[in-house]
């Protein structure tokens, strides 16, 4: 189904079968000429009116699906959240150890090639949970924002 309208009067919809087409511009001049013999079309068109001076009309979807898809994702941000909570705390203590082991490259003494081995080692430890801590910030605070949108949905549930 298609809709024409008429930019004199908008109010007017002239609903017709099929797609956009030559052919179903002419069956909704049918319609409009009809409108006109019974005294129903509300304005005066001028003479030369044609078919491609319709207006087709769109059908404008509510914005129910906007509102599913923010809960949607804001539901998967706060899983992301989740998920890279737990990816900092798994791997937090074990960098706060490495950490402490930097120490050694700034200290005079002198380290085996074991505790520069295993410390060489621990940066790529200390390198994932810092990016993911970096993460993990970011989405927080994005975080913040989808919880509200969760919270309104679920608060006009309660109503």
């Amino acid at each position: 189904m298609v809709q024409y309208t008429l930019a004199q009067s908008p109010d007017i919809i002239l609903t017709v079968p099929g797609k956009d087409s030559a052919k179903a511009r002419e069956k909704a001049m049918d319609q409009l000429m009809q409108l006109m013999d019974e005294g129903k079309l509300p304005t005066e068109l001028e003479d030369g009116f044609s078919a491609k001076q319709l207006i087709e009309v769109k059908e404008v979807s509510m914005d129910t699906t906007s509102g599913e898809d923010e809960i949607t994702q804001a539901v998967q941000i706060l899983s992301n959240l989740a998920t890279l909570k737990l990816k900092v705390q798994d791997s937090r203590a074990e960098a706060l150890e490495i950490r402490k082991q930097v120490d050694i490259l700034f200290s005079d003494d002198s380290a085996t090639e074991e505790e520069i081995t295993r410390l060489k080692e621990g940066f790529k430890v200390l390198k994932t949970f810092a990016q993911a801590n970096l993460r993990y910030q970011e989405a927080k605070a994005k975080a913040e924002q989808a919880r509200q949108i969760l919270d309104r949905a679920l608060k006009s549930a309660d109503k």
